[in-house]
């Protein structure tokens, strides 16, 4: 063999991995466990909640580590922001079990130990894959629903930018529009016999006259 392949041969060789490199943090990594189930309430008002805990060194999060507690209709909502509003296919929940939730069984029904468990699961696994998607990162909901403590489901939607040292979140202006046009809807009394006062919209005719 001539010197010159001896010495390709060598430039291929891998550097043996030191203490450093084997025990050292990871580079880039995001761990969410579901956890530490708990059934409060009664009769119609009676359900389960999940502790979610994560950790990250992802710059995108504001938070390296945090534990909130969620119940299934709030994995509900996050699945519906998402798939209003970014352009990932959100994956399914786990089922919502509802011949579980028929009266008179002669058991716990969604209550049943096994069953929390199996959601759990579920749970674990889906929110995994969302938040380890980089377009599902940038989502407001997404944060909000990892590391605050209450869901605000009035919030203005919006995208996380994260740059070395700078983490912010920019509203996403025709959806913060709609969402204010919304809101103005629900707390006002604007709708008077299906019809809506033009004067609302800053275009009052003669005698306040009602589009339709």
């Amino acid at each position: 063999m001539s010197d010159a392949a001896v010495a390709d041969t060598r430039r291929l060789n891998s550097k043996p991995q030191d203490l450093t490199d084997a025990y050292g943090p990871p580079s880039n990594f995001l761990e969410i466990d579901i956890f530490n189930p708990q059934t409060v309430g009664v009769g119609r008002a009676r359900f389960t909640t999940y502790e979610v805990r994560m950790r990250t060194n992802l710059p995108i999060f504001k938070l390296k580590e945090s534990c909130v507690r969620r119940r299934y209709s709030d994995f509900e909502w996050l699945k519906n922001e998402l798939e209003r509003d970014s352009k990932i296919v959100v994956p399914p929940l786990p089922g919502k079990a509802l011949k579980r939730q028929l009266p008179f069984r002669g058991d716990e029904g969604i209550f049943e130990e096994s069953f929390i468990e199996e959601r759990r699961q579920g749970l674990e696994q889906f929110i995994n894959k969302i938040a380890g998607h980089p377009l599902a990162q940038n989502e407001r909901c997404l944060h909000m629903f990892l590391q605050e403590e209450t869901i605000d489901r009035n919030y203005v939607p919006g995208k996380w930018l994260s740059s070395p040292g700078l983490t912010v979140c920019l509203p996403s202006f025709s959806l913060a529009l709609g969402h204010f046009v919304g809101t103005l809807l629900r707390s006002s009394s604007l709708r008077r016999g299906g019809k809506l006062r033009a004067e609302i919209l800053g275009f009052s005719g003669e005698g306040g006259q009602e589009l339709d």
